[in-house]
């Protein structure tokens, strides 16, 4: 039962996530809109000390479930890892493995290191929820070469770890699952071995993704255990329960404690051969003929993120013209330009993980992922494919990290994030003489102003003005310019943003 609860939770998240960054979640996002933001480096970046508190907490009384079920990068392992038991004769295939703690700990600091000098890009590959996004949405959108590259190497390096050795990125790599490893460890409730009902036959460790068992010593390493349940639903003799750890006899008699990656006593393997032999061991026909309900529900939601991935990559923009149209290239910005909401340049990337949550729920297609190598893989602003519009608050709402604050579209107007420049070599009237307007009858502020070209003469055609104090920095004016390939006019993005 336990196991069939963890996968049940495991495949909303997983379900949920994936929709929410294939950009297709529609009005489910207002239902679980929430997710990401459980997310822990979104949550430490946000300083959202309750959710900080929250998972800290779960992990001192449950273990770290959190990497079981709501870390879509750990459940996109158990999948990789579910599929590959599923060859012949490597259902049973794990052994126990001591923590490599050379890596585990050292790719820790230098993550902590990273992340407090403000060295994004290290942050960003690293973390596992990041890492995720970026492999959904770089399968499904168009992206940087550079970000594909590391969407490739991530869901390579991933998805052979996970094949191979189950756990092992969670164990040896991730961050996120060594901080939680420094609570999980004391947990008050986990997996308990009874040294005196357990026959020594492996079952639990041959079933454990983490490698973390240690029967020959009676030993579970509680700082690699993420609560998969597994060893509980295959041990026969009933040594194995999930239970309360704190002040109990069986925990004690068994050694399963802080310590437990420590090397065991003498005493509590002096048997193990003996026991091996005296038990039969458990019915392989049994175990082959018992149906995984859960493991259905695994399944469910890896065909369920396949078939959201193929619906988002068949979704083409149509021009409906016979005549060939020059697209419109992106033109050199004074200071690139972050999306409203946000405090500022610096704060914006400073908090942003590069997860790509908000590019793919950018209805107007105005956020991708950067090439500076300043803020690799970090979304900016450009208006090539359209602007931002001011009744648009999605991307601040699903923002999981605080690198985009939630607002309103009546707070929206508010921001001023960047300021239009007329470039007058390129404006349809310097061009054909002829009065355009058309970044002045779209701005949504009332910021562009026709005036004209020669004072004082009414035939004069009219070229365009802005207000710096109205402009906030939309974008309408930079889409909507006819001329191509760049525009007439374009957004300078402000260090600070300005707010009313």
């Amino acid at each position: 039962m336990l196991k069939k609860t963890r996968i049940a939770l495991a495949a909303i998240f997983f379900i949920a996530i994936s929709l929410l960054f294939l950009g297709i979640s529609g009005e489910l996002t207002k239902w679980f809109g929430w997710m990401p933001k459980f997310q822990f480096l979104p949550a430490v970046l946000a300083v959202n000390v309750g959710v900080i508190l929250l998972l800290i907490v779960v992990a001192l009384l449950f273990g770290r479930c959190y990497c079981s079920i709501v870390c879509p990068m750990g459940v996109y392992q158990d999948i990789v890892s579910w599929l590959s038991s599923k060859r012949k004769g490597k259902k049973m295939r794990f052994s126990y493995k001591k923590e490599i703690k050379w890596l585990r700990y050292g790719v820790w600091a230098l993550f902590v290191i990273a992340l407090i000098a403000g060295i994004q890009v290290f942050v960003a590959v690293l973390a596992p929820y990041s890492a995720y996004g970026r492999m959904i949405r770089t399968a499904v959108a168009p992206a940087s070469t550079g970000t594909i590259i590391i969407a490739i190497i991530t869901f390579l390096v991933v998805t052979i770890l996970a094949w191979i050795g189950g756990r092992t990125y969670c164990n040896s790599i991730c961050p996120v699952g060594t901080t939680l490893s420094f609570f999980s460890r004391f947990a008050m409730f986990r997996p308990i071995i009874d040294a005196d009902k357990c026959k020594s036959c492996r079952a639990c460790e041959k079933q454990c993704k983490a490698s973390c068992i240690d029967i020959a010593n009676k030993k579970i390493d509680y700082s690699r255990c993420v609560d998969c349940f597994n060893c509980v639903e295959n041990c026969k003799f009933g040594a194995l329960t999930y239970g309360k750890a704190w002040g109990s006899k069986i925990a004690g008699q068994a050694g399963n404690d802080a310590s437990a990656g420590n090397d065991a006593s003498a005493g509590n393997d002096a048997s193990a051969g003996n026991d091996e032999t005296r038990h039969a061991r458990p019915d392989r026909a049994s175990e082959t003929s018992k149906v995984d309900a859960g493991r259905r529900a695994f399944m469910t939601s890896s065909a369920i993120a396949v078939t959201a991935a193929t619906i988002g990559a068949q979704e083409k923009k149509l021009d409906g013209g016979l005549a060939e149209i020059i697209d419109k290239q992106a033109p050199e910005r004074t200071a690139p330009l972050t999306p409203f909401g946000s405090d500022s340049i610096k704060d914006f990337y400073r908090h942003c993980t590069a997860c790509q949550l908000c590019v793919a729920n950018c209805p107007n297609h105005v956020l991708r992922p950067s090439t500076d190598l300043s803020r690799f893989m970090q979304p900016e602003m450009s208006y090539e494919n359209g602007y931002c519009r001011p009744e648009c608050t999605k991307c601040s709402q699903v923002c999981p990290a605080g690198a985009i604050k939630p607002i309103t579209p009546q707070e929206k107007t508010q921001f001023h994030i960047g300021v239009a420049t007329v470039d007058r070599s390129l404006c349809v009237v310097e061009r054909d003489g002829v009065s355009c307007g058309n970044c002045a009858r779209h701005c949504p502020v009332g910021a562009i102003m026709m005036v004209p070209k020669e004072p004082g003469n009414r035939r004069s055609p009219q070229i365009p003005t802005v207000d710096e104090a109205k402009c906030i920095g939309c974008g309408a004016c930079e889409n909507l310019c006819p001329s191509r390939p760049f525009s007439a006019i374009h957004v300078n993005g402000l260090q600070v943003h300005i707010k009313d």
